[in-house]
């Protein structure tokens, strides 16, 4: 009983990053078509700027308690860099999705450098922050508590996100956007600003998944190129452009990974590849993706 708890527990701190992830992944992909592969560099930038400001935070003598908004109030802050970006990807939105592609690919180079250049090749930690709020026993197993108010915050962005894609005009507007492009343009909608503010909302939700996860876990250079893996692993599970499907893909992906940990750790990366390749043989477009003509 122990174990399976924990395999849940555990599979749902990793599902609930790795679904922010893929739904800043999904959100730009339906509305602009566009397979960011840069999404692990602002996974990274996020979990990077999350350390620098909780170490400012804790010199300016803040208490250590203080760090899980201050991860989530700079991986949001520094989420505001998708707006540059998103001026450099307007040259590609008509064209062919191999120069989508390829420039998605160079920014993920390019952030790479501005990392070693800015943090160094080193690893960063947060030194013992992850254990400040202590832990909560569940069924018999101690779980740290940084893990479940991680799965309420990705819970939360969640349902504040559905609410504003379903309830607000600006959400309706994105959503009619998604549809059909050049309708909405006809009907005057600017869309060069809708691009922006979705692009920019899809890289913040990225950058808030980085932040949150740094605490548990090291902020190093390989760990942008590892995300890009399991987010696209999560994309072809769940379909792409279907938020439904991020997070199941998402749920699926962390808790193949937890019970492979378990119980074989060599089978933990080629569990998920099973499970892709089995989607990919019996439903191509994904348990929740639309099949096109």
């Amino acid at each position: 009983m122990q174990g399976v708890v924990d395999v849940i527990l555990g599979g749902a701190f990793h599902a609930a990053v790795l679904f922010l992830v893929a739904a800043g992944l999904q959100l730009v992909f339906g509305v602009q078509k566009i397979i960011n592969l840069a999404c692990g560099s602002f996974y990274a930038l996020g979990a990077y700027f999350g350390i620098t400001a909780v170490g400012i935070a804790m010199s300016l003598g803040l208490p250590a308690a203080t760090f899980f908004p201050v991860v989530i109030a700079a991986g949001l802050l520094i989420g505001l860099v998708g707006f540059p970006i998103e001026r450099v990807l307007r040259t590609v939105y008509r064209r062919d999705e191999s120069y989508q592609l390829l420039i998605t690919f160079g920014l993920l180079l390019m952030f790479q450098d501005v990392f070693r250049f800015t943090w160094g090749a080193t690893p960063r930690t947060m030194d013992n922050a992850y254990m400040v709020y202590g832990v909560a026993d569940i069924f018999g197993v101690r779980v740290p508590t940084y893990n479940l108010l991680v799965i309420a915050a990705s819970i939360g962005i969640a349902i504040a996100l559905g609410l504003f894609l379903q309830r607000t005009r600006t959400g309706r507007i994105v959503r009619a956007t998604a549809e059909n492009r050049d309708m909405a343009e006809g009907l005057g909608v600017n869309v060069s600003k809708i691009f922006a503010l979705v692009f920019t909302v899809g890289c913040m939700l990225g950058t808030v998944g980085g932040a949150l996860v740094v605490p548990s876990s090291a902020a190093s250079l390989e760990m942008a190129v590892e995300l890009v893996v399991e987010a696209f692993a999560v994309v072809v599970i769940g379909g792409l452009g279907s938020m439904s499907g991020a997070l199941v893909g998402a749920l699926i992906v962390g808790m193949m990974r937890a019970a492979s940990i378990a119980i074989m750790p060599e089978m933990e990366l080629l569990s998920v590849y099973l499970v892709v390749v089995a989607v990919l043989i019996l439903k191509p477009a994904g348990l929740f993706g639309k099949v096109t003509a």
